[in-house]
Parts: C-alpha cells; sequence; structure tokens
C-alpha cells in the first residue's frame, strides 16, 4: 500500500455566524454579500500571508497556512476588515465570523487535507464568540512574542468527538495595530469608478481562463516550469479572435488555491476554466488537463499527456489545439496553425528564459532594481545556450524598459539596448506581437517624441495579431495617451480592466487611465484613477506626477502641492525631470498645460496660470 502523505500545518476554519437566520431573510443578498467579503477581505489576507483556500462549504471555509504566525496574522487583518465593513450594517443584517485556529500533523490527499488537525480546528471554530478567534495551544506557543495581540487562557475545553481535552485561548487585539496605513492624500472624489468585485456578465463569445498549473514533480524548483507551460496555453490561445481569454495575471490570483470552478467563472466572467498538472521526472513529463463549463460544473474534456521531455512543445500545441476543438469546432483549420509558433530547441535554454521572464515580471511588480538586472542576466544567459530564444530577446528588452522607466539615469546604454533585443526578438519570430509591441514601448521609455508615429504602428499591429493580450493593449494605450489619442487611450484601458478582471498589476492601468484622463481634461476622473493605483500600490512614484496635476485641474491647490512635496521626498530627480519638461506627451498644448500645472503645484507659479489652460 502507498505510503500516508502528512504534513505539519496551520489550519484556520472559519463560519458565518447566525447563516441560517440571514438565508431566510435575503438568500440572494446574502450570497452576494459573501461573495463580495470573499473577493475584499479573505482573499488579500490569503495572499499577503501565503495562504490557501482548501475549500468552501455552504458558510464555512478551510484555510491552510505553513506558518502559525502567517495563520494568526492573517485572522485579525480579515476579522478587522470584517469590522470595517460591517459599520453601515445593522445588528440584524450584520456578516460575522468565528474562527478557529490549531497547528498540526495532517493527512493530504490531492489538494484536500484530513485528519485530528483540521477535526480540532473546527470544534474551536464552533466554541469562538462571534467575530472572535480561539486558538489552541499548539498555535499559543508559537506566536507568543510574534503577534501584536493577547490571549485569554479558557483552560481545557471538551470539543465535540475530540476525545482529549484541547488548552485554548480567546484572542484580543487592538485595532490599531492592524489598520492599514494611510496612502497620501487619498480622499477619493465624487466620481464613480467601476467595481471589480461584482460578477461579471459572459462575452459573446466563447469565454475562457487557464488557471495554473500545478506543480506536482515535489521539487519547488521546477515551480516555473509549470507557470511557463500555463502562460504559454494563455498566450496561444489568445492568437485566436474567436476567444475571450482571461489574462494571465488574473488568471494566476488563483495560483496556489483550490477555488470553486463555478466561482471561478462568476469572478473572471468565463464559461469555460481549463485546470491541469505537471509531473516532471528524469526526462520524462506528464501533462494532464480537463476543460470544466463553470455554468454546470460538468467536465466536458479531459486529456493526459505521456512525453519525453524534448516533446515538451508539442504537448502544449497538442493541448492548446485540443482544448479549442472543445470550445470553439467553428474555429476554421487554418486558425489552428496560429497555435504553434516558433520557439527555442534548447530545452535547458528555455527553462533559463522561463525563469528570467519570471524575475522580470516579479521585478516590475514590486520595483526591485536588483531582480530585473538578474532577469537581463538570466535571459542572457539562455542567449549564450540558444541564440534564437525569442523568449529571451523579450525579457532583455522588457527588463531594460522599466529599468529605463523607473531610474531614467541610466540613459542612452538602457534605451539601446532595449530596443536592440526587440528588434532582434522580432528578426527571429515576425509572427509574435510582444515583439512590436515591446519595440514600441522602448520608444516611450526614452521620450523620443519623433518617433511615437512609427511606435504607436507597432503597437497597432501587435495588437491586431493578438488583440486578447492585455500587455500588448496596455502599450498600445500608453502611447495613444502620449500621442494625444487621449479618449481611445481611456476606451482601451477599461478593456484592459475587463479582460484581466484580479490583475496584481491593476495599478498600472490605473495610472495609464489617470495619465490620459489629464491629456482628456477629465481632472477629476484622473485624480480617481491615480488614488486607485497608490492605494493598490502606495510605493509608486509616477501617479503622484499626474495626481499633482489633475488636482491643479480640480482647482484643489492644496491637495496638488501635497502631492507634489510627498513626490518630491521620494524622487526628487523624477520630479525634478518632470518639472524640466521631460514628459511623455506629444503635442506641444499638452507638454506645455503638463508642465505649468506641475509648476503651480510645486508653487513655482500663481495658480491663475493654469485657468485659461483648463
Amino acid at each position: 500500500m502507498a505510503r500516508e502523505q502528512r504534513r505539519l500545518a496551520a489550519i484556520v476554519a472559519a463560519d458565518v455566524v447566525g447563516y441560517s437566520r440571514l438565508i431566510g431573510r435575503d438568500e440572494s443578498g446574502t450570497v452576494a454579500r459573501l461573495r463580495r467579503n470573499r473577493a475584499e477581505h479573505l482573499d488579500p489576507v490569503l495572499v499577503k500571508y501565503g495562504g490557501r483556500l482548501v475549500k468552501l462549504a455552504g458558510d464555512g471555509a478551510l484555510l491552510e497556512f505553513g506558518s502559525a504566525v502567517d495563520a494568526l496574522s492573517a485572522a485579525i487583518e480579515f476579522q478587522q476588515a470584517m469590522v470595517e465593513a460591517n459599520r453601515d450594517q445593522s445588528a440584524e443584517t450584520a456578516l460575522m465570523f468565528r474562527l478557529g485556529l490549531h497547528l498540526g500533523d495532517l493527512i493530504v490527499d490531492g489538494d484536500d487535507l484530513y485528519g485530528d488537525g483540521v477535526n480540532v480546528a473546527a470544534r474551536l471554530e464552533g466554541e469562538a464568540p462571534a467575530g472572535g478567534i480561539l486558538i489552541s495551544r499548539n498555535v499559543r506557543d508559537a506566536v507568543a512574542g510574534r503577534v501584536p495581540a493577547t490571549f485569554e487562557d479558557l483552560g481545557g475545553l471538551l470539543l465535540k468527538n475530540i476525545e482529549r481535552p484541547v488548552r485554548a485561548f480567546r484572542v484580543h487585539w487592538e485595532a490599531s495595530a492592524w489598520r492599514k496605513p494611510a496612502a497620501p492624500e487619498v480622499t477619493a472624489p465624487a466620481a464613480a469608478l467601476p467595481s471589480l468585485a461584482t460578477p461579471l456578465p459572459l462575452p459573446d463569445k466563447p469565454s475562457i481562463a487557464v488557471l495554473p498549473f500545478q506543480n506536482m514533480s515535489g521539487d519547488p524548483e521546477q515551480e516555473f516550469f509549470a507557470d511557463g507551460i500555463t502562460e504559454d496555453v494563455i498566450t496561444d490561445l489568445s492568437r485566436f479572435h474567436s476567444l475571450f481569454v482571461i489574462a494571465r495575471n488574473s488568471s494566476f490570483a488563483y495560483k496556489g488555491k483550490s477555488p470553486d470552478i463555478r466561482q471561478v467563472g462568476r469572478e473572471l466572467g468565463v464559461r469555460y476554466v481549463l485546470e491541469g498538472s505537471i509531473r516532471k521526472s528524469s526526462n520524462r513529463i506528464r501533462v494532464t488537463g480537463q476543460l470544466i463549463d463553470t455554468l454546470t460544473g460538468n467536465h466536458i474534456w479531459a486529456e493526459r499527456y505521456d512525453r519525453v521531455l524534448e516533446d515538451i512543445f508539442a504537448v502544449q500545441e497538442e493541448v492548446t489545439q485540443a482544448i479549442v476543438a472543445a470550445i470553439a469546432p467553428q474555429i476554421e483549420l487554418t486558425e489552428h496553425s496560429k497555435a504553434a509558433r516558433r520557439r527555442p530547441d534548447d530545452l535547458s535554454a528555455y527553462e533559463m528564459a522561463l525563469l528570467a521572464r519570471a524575475h522580470a515580471w516579479q521585478g516590475h511588480d514590486t520595483g526591485d532594481r536588483a531582480l530585473l538586472e538578474q532577469a537581463i542576466r538570466e535571459a542572457t544567459e539562455a542567449l549564450a545556450i540558444d541564440p534564437g530564444s525569442v523568449l529571451a530577446q523579450q525579457t532583455i528588452a522588457y527588463a531594460r524598459g522599466f529599468l529605463l522607466l523607473l531610474w531614467p539615469e541610466d540613459g542612452e546604454q538602457a534605451l539601446r539596448e532595449a530596443k536592440v533585443a526587440a528588434a532582434r526578438s522580432i528578426e527571429l519570430d515576425s509572427t509574435d506581437a510582444l515583439g512590436y509591441a515591446l519595440r514600441g514601448l522602448c520608444v516611450l521609455d526614452g521620450f523620443q517624441v519623433d518617433r511615437y508615429p512609427e511606435a504607436l504602428a507597432d503597437a497597432r499591429r501587435a495588437h491586431e495579431m493578438n488583440p486578447n493580450d492585455v500587455f500588448v493593449l496596455w502599450c498600445l494605450a500608453w502611447l495613444e495617451a502620449a500621442a494625444g489619442e487621449h479618449e481611445r487611450a481611456i476606451e482601451h484601458g477599461h478593456q484592459i480592466l475587463r479582460l484581466n478582471p484580479r490583475d496584481s498589476r491593476s495599478h498600472d492601468t490605473y495610472h495609464m487611465l489617470g495619465f490620459a484622463s489629464f491629456g482628456a481634461r477629465q481632472y477629476a476622473e484622473g485624480v480617481a484613477w491615480e488614488l486607485r493605483a497608490l492605494n493598490d500600490k502606495p510605493g509608486m512614484i509616477q501617479p503622484l506626477a499626474v495626481l499633482a496635476r489633475c488636482y491643479v485641474g480640480t482647482n484643489d491647490i492644496r491637495k496638488a502641492r501635497a502631492a507634489w512635496t510627498e513626490g518630491q521626498k521620494r524622487a526628487p530627480e523624477f520630479f525634478k525631470s518632470r518639472l524640466e519638461g521631460n514628459s511623455f506627451h506629444a503635442r506641444p498644448e499638452d507638454r506645455k498645460r503638463s508642465t505649468t500645472f506641475l509648476r503651480i503645484a510645486a508653487g513655482l507659479e500663481d495658480p491663475t496660470a493654469a485657468d485659461s489652460l483648463r
């Protein structure tokens, strides 16, 4: 018999207080609020503390964490968030949770967990007060002195179906110790912004989300390999104009979780979900995939592919073509051929380029210069093995471009290297849209205003080649906004948010929308978008410059100067260059308005100078 799989983990059991009563009063409203609270409050703490949703069961949930400190921190932050969420609710309608935590040895069965540890957490949850948290002694001993909270000893509790008394502690905390710090000047205007938490309607054409393939190899180092295969499937599916494909970042929001597929369909607004796994051993690989109808929960297609490692690209192409055949049989055979694209022949070079791409994305997400530079080194090593690696060249162009944007002092050399890499990627594969988009982005990063027309042509060509690629669309929108096509940029920004409703980098899109709104003289909307960007990523500096200009546009000079002061303090060279007229704007009137408004925010010009420009 196979040996039983076990692991030590911190388990959180959660349950809604008075769920039957709430459902009886307002069934649809209660369910909708539960979904909203999960998306707005539970999912963020899971991501922040590395937790995993093991299962949902009616009004309850089971969560797993690798650390007792992380588990309790997430539990407190969630309960604190629910206090804020219930402020406008009466005692009869408030959604309150009980939480129970235990640290123990668990039985692992695929994605599910069983055993005494799960039972103890569930029973502690049943004894917890509304809005409160009960923990076992194991958890108390592990977190004591490491979490800003105190623990009330309840003694040994006799819990249902637990043979021994369980020493339990009630958790107490000060709300001020767990309150999120406020972003600078984040008083949002009355302008309404679209909510991403509400269920999304299905598009008119077949729609699909590809969830991150699970790495079943038992080797954490192969995680990037599984992620790379997932991204390739997403990219190849996106080439088909007849499909609506959810972008990579929204799909990867579910990484490490075991979500309810019907809920995924509602959250992302898709009819189909592909999920699968990859098991790599020695020189062989097994890829499994299954296609699920999110409306019914039925599995409408499943397949397993066993191949030697050299056939990995053939496996990816077979999976993609099978999915397309299952959900869109009307697609002509000629469109199937578009799924195939050129790839490096050397697998080790491909693996290295995948790793470089992962580090480039991560470096951009976090603003980490070291990670961007590491990505460039790894991509260069991949090219040393395989000079024909398109992926490696694209990674260099991407990383160099963002180094130039975030650290402009790198200057001409970074711009030249980014442009050479983008051009080389197009030479290697002229059918890959990303190369054209990156070549256009290099022109923008380098403030080469006279070359915007050709950069726009590159971005539009890329968008025609792959209309579902949100990064391509983001590049196009930025170039349109910079070139003065503000309304088109705003339209494309909203399209990005629809294609990618749960993007971990939505702050970039919000910032682009703020920039385009300033160009369109929609100043209140620009303020709202830039505040949303800062709320999502308080460490960003670029939104503060646009925010200062938009506040001048709304004639709120005090807030404009506060935004300017904050930006000057964080990045003096960046703001100095903007004050000197270093701007993305191509049109002279936009450049003049941009510089004048920023000088007013800096206190260098009288506010009346804006009157004739608004």
